[in-house]
């Protein structure tokens, strides 16, 4: 990367490349397992729904409500994402009373069923486990309830099935000494997203990872060089899905799960109550939506700039007031 296109340096680079062959110094495949995602606790699904289908962190907290008064899903008001061990044998049960879903129980009912502990884990398990469809039989289900439930059972149904295998491999190229990297992905057996199909899993997944052509060590030819002009942008406005998760780290960027998981203690409100926290901002005008993006109103802006105190408004002050009442507690 180059800050400014002149000044010889990067226009200079290009220039050498293209006088020069490219040769590959370096062409590394490794096997790799991907596990599927965890199942839901409340806050993920609220995350999920809100991407999938674009329903409010509320919406999707009356719809899991409605589903589970019909009994369909377990109690929906949690923070785990995790099974306690005794539910182990119930599990081949419930799998099998999902007829809805007959072509992907199938694979499942033929062999003992999966036990790993990125399922189960007594540990990590309070007074409720995660959300999983307790295996009466959902028929007649529409709109967004059948959508919620889909969703919940697939995730379901993939935590037990095999990992996903992939080659990920690394090319390192060179032409003179300036050094290039290009990195791709192959699927060699899809395990658990065969339950997903060709729908993308996550957000980040609508990228296809490039397959890259099968290269050797050594080889070296013509290439052409460019230089790409781009801009960096600003941080992207919240949507609810990424207000959620900044509520429950205290508004902190974390990606990874096991950290999120440390950090849930000291966030803002809990599972059950941060729809509500969210619905009253939009209430009293403080935040609005534009298209999916959570955005400040004036009203908002005006009230943060009023509270001159910082420690008031600090996310994080908050989430360590709320782990010490829950230490209290």
């Amino acid at each position: 990367r180059f800050e400014e296109k002149e000044k010889g340096t990067a226009e200079n680079i290009v220039a050498t490349l293209k006088d020069n062959p490219f040769t590959i110094t370096s062409v590394e495949q490794k096997k790799a397992k991907e596990t599927a995602p965890r199942l839901f606790d409340l806050t993920s699904l609220q995350v999920e729904c809100n991407k999938k289908f674009g329903y409010s962190a509320d919406d999707t907290l009356k719809v899991i409500q409605n589903l589970y008064e019909k009994k369909l899903v377990t109690y929906p008001r949690v923070d785990t994402t995790y099974l306690p061990s005794d539910m182990y044998p119930k599990i081949a049960g419930i799998i099998g009373n999902m007829r809805n879903y007959e072509a992907l129980i199938k694979p499942l009912l033929g062999a003992p069923i999966r036990k790993s502990s990125k399922v189960f884990d007594d540990k990590k398990v309070t007074d409720h486990h995660a959300i999983i469809p307790t295996g009466v039989n959902a028929q007649g289900l529409v709109g967004n309830e059948a959508l919620v439930y889909d969703t919940i059972a697939k995730r379901f149904l993939a935590a037990f099935y095999p990992d996903c295998e992939v080659m990920n491999t690394v090319v390192l190229g060179a032409v003179k000494e300036i050094e290039f990297k290009a990195t791709g992905k192959q699927i060699l057996d899809p395990g658990w997203r065969l339950v997903y199909n060709k729908e993308a899993v996550d957000e980040d997944e609508k990228e296809e990872t490039q397959l890259l052509p099968a290269f050797e060590k050594g080889e070296s030819g013509p290439h052409e060089a460019f230089l790409a002009e781009g801009k960096t942008s600003a941080p992207k406005p919240y949507t609810e899905a990424t207000l959620l998760r900044a509520m429950e780290t205290a508004g902190k960027q974390i990606d990874d799960e096991e950290l999120r998981d440390l950090m849930k203690d000291n966030g803002i409100g809990r599972p059950s109550t941060r729809a509500a926290i969210i619905e009253t901002l939009f209430r009293r005008n403080y935040i609005k939506r534009e298209r999916k993006n959570v955005v400040p109103t004036i009203t908002g802006m005006e009230l943060i700039r009023v509270i001159n105190n910082e420690l008031l408004k600090s996310a994080e002050m908050t989430g360590k007031w709320e782990y010490k009442l829950r230490q209290i507690e």
